[in-house]
């Protein structure tokens, strides 16, 4: 099998490293599975589709839905990069997986509304897979309802019609969503427990998620819990894309 590509973009190296962790450990792979390039640092010059299985795309403090001009130049080429990369993985449906800031990547792509309507505060949620979702193979092993740590500014307020809907919840309508057969983006986040709600709180304490004094107990509700079933999605996707034979793959498979 070809290693999954992780593109990451958190700034703090407590928050990108614990994601990468977070991926590691929930996916079940090792480190030689899964490569990690760090968006906020590095230019991505160019992904060739062959060399990998997959390609993930995390969380972070960037949104789409930010004045233009507020934007940074860095957030402004990791948007670049992001929809570069987009291009080649949508034309050749290459298994792809955002979560969070990787739900507005995807979104914005593919012509979604993206706002600040329905953001969520940090937490836990009840998300609903829709009849497609049940039907999805990423999400055979989920039961219907679920519970999910969720907590972001923007959201997508509609999907185009050529996307298919896979979950929402009561106060997100799009939770996840997929473009083709292989290509998906979350609203919560699969790569998350406790553990790591609990040392993101801390990295984005001050990060207007969240009152400052509200961190304690927002880290003892974390613990209390019943997040359990989102990991089953990374896990599904190693098991339908890094170990399957990769023939067959598009030859003009390349972004950059």
């Amino acid at each position: 099998m070809g290693p999954i590509l992780l593109l990451s973009i958190r700034a703090d190296d407590a928050a990108a490293d614990n994601e990468y962790e977070s991926f590691l450990s929930l996916a079940g792979i090792e480190e030689r599975d899964l490569r990690r390039v760090r968006l906020e640092q590095h230019a991505l010059v160019e992904v060739d589709l062959r060399e990998w299985s997959g390609i993930w795309v995390g969380g972070g403090p960037f949104n789409y839905s930010d004045p233009a001009q507020a934007k940074s130049p860095v957030q402004r080429r990791v948007e670049a990069d992001l929809s570069r990369v987009l291009d080649a993985v949508v034309a050749a449906d290459f298994p792809f997986l955002g979560a969070c800031y990787g739900v507005g990547a995807l979104g914005t792509h593919e012509g979604a509304v993206v706002g600040r309507r329905y953001g969520e505060p940090v937490g836990c949620v009840r998300v609903t897979l829709t009849a497609e979702g049940r039907a999805d193979p990423l999400l055979q092993d989920l039961p219907d309802e679920f519970e999910a740590f969720t907590g972001h500014k923007e959201a997508l307020n509609e999907l185009p019609g050529h996307t298919v809907l896979l979950a929402t919840s009561a106060t997100c309508p799009v939770q996840m969503f997929r473009v083709g057969s292989n290509v998906y983006a979350t609203q919560f986040h699969p790569e998350m427990d406790a553990v790591a709600f609990c040392i993101r709180i801390d990295v984005y304490k001050h990060a207007g998620y969240f009152e400052p004094d509200q961190a304690d107990a927002l880290k003892a509700e974390g613990r209390r819990s019943e997040v359990q079933h989102p990991p089953a999605i990374l896990q599904a996707f190693v098991r339908r894309f890094a170990e399957r034979d990769r023939v067959g793959w598009p030859e003009a498979a390349a972004a950059g």
